[in-house]
């Protein structure tokens, strides 16, 4: 299953780089600063929407991937 992600920034002043590569990797590099933590949400089911008070991060994800991961990530970090 592929996940897509959008952001957006209320003003370009909170973006720190963006960058797109004319190598043969074809990277792509977007930087910012979402600010302080304003909400979480799963919008549509499907959307994890992380809400700054500099913009919004949505990522198709939903809420048992996401407690899946958490999961996984925590019991990874005991193993250290």
């Amino acid at each position: 299953m592929e996940h897509v992600f959008s952001v957006e920034m209320n003003s370009k002043r909170h973006v720190k780089n963006i960058s797109i590569s004319d190598d043969t990797r074809d990277r792509v590099l977007f930087e910012g600063n979402l600010g302080k933590l304003l909400g979480l949400s799963v919008a549509e089911g499907d959307v994890l929407e992380l809400i700054g008070d500099n913009g919004v991060l949505r990522v198709s994800l939903t809420r048992e991937q996401l407690q899946r991961a958490i999961s996984e990530s925590a019991l990874s970090q005991k193993e250290k």
